[in-house]
């Protein structure tokens, strides 16, 4: 599911040429929706406030850093999924937490 959600590398030929011109392929529907997600986290999910502030203070973009937070609740889903278990926000956010400066 990550892997369709972020830009891709396509190739593709033109016309009679021999050479393959590389191009960016995603689904922006999925990626949308993703950002979406990642935006209504930030209210309700300490830990996903927490990572996107960590981002901010990078000095990275605010929409970069929604889709860098998206992108991290896809992974904590899969994670759920692939070992069946429930969202623990305290699980899911630890490793972040111990990283960030209290």
């Amino acid at each position: 599911m990550l892997a369709t959600a972020h830009p891709g590398r396509g190739a593709r030929a033109s016309g009679k040429s021999r050479t393959v011109q590389a191009r960016c392929v995603r689904d922006n529907r999925l990626a949308d929706a993703l950002q979406t997600r990642a935006f209504g986290a930030l209210r309700v999910s300490p830990g996903a406030r927490r990572y996107h502030d960590g981002q901010r203070a990078r000095e990275v973009g605010c929409n970069p850093a929604l889709r860098r937070l998206g992108s991290r609740l896809v992974g904590i889903l899969h994670g759920c999924l692939k070992t069946r278990t429930l969202y623990d926000e305290a699980a899911a956010w630890s490793h972040h937490a111990q990283t960030q400066p209290t």
